[in-house]
């Protein structure tokens, strides 16, 4: 988990601080799956048109990978963004 995250959660006692960590944990990778999918599934869908082989098509193969390019850039790109956005945000203290 980020060190971050975790100093935020330095008022708490040791044992539900190991709870949040660990929920944290497993809402970064339900996230991190949500992505995964979203990107298959529109790839996907934009991409393959016909189901008459085992393999990709050529064609469809580099619709692919442009698609997972795009889609990793355009992930990063708003996640560079956001964390941007909450550093400029005003903290609680």
């Amino acid at each position: 988990m980020d060190p971050s995250m975790m100093a935020g959660l330095n008022g708490l006692a040791e044992e539900d601080q190991a709870k949040m960590a660990s929920m944290i944990d497993q809402l970064q990778l339900r996230d991190s799956l949500r992505m995964y999918n979203s990107l298959v599934e529109r790839c996907f869908v934009d991409c393959v048109d016909t189901f008459t082989r085992k393999t990709l098509q050529k064609q469809e193969e580099t619709c692919v990978m442009r698609c997972a390019e795009k889609f990793l850039k355009n992930t990063m790109r708003v996640s560079m963004r956001f964390g941007e956005l909450n550093q400029n945000a005003p903290t609680q203290d």
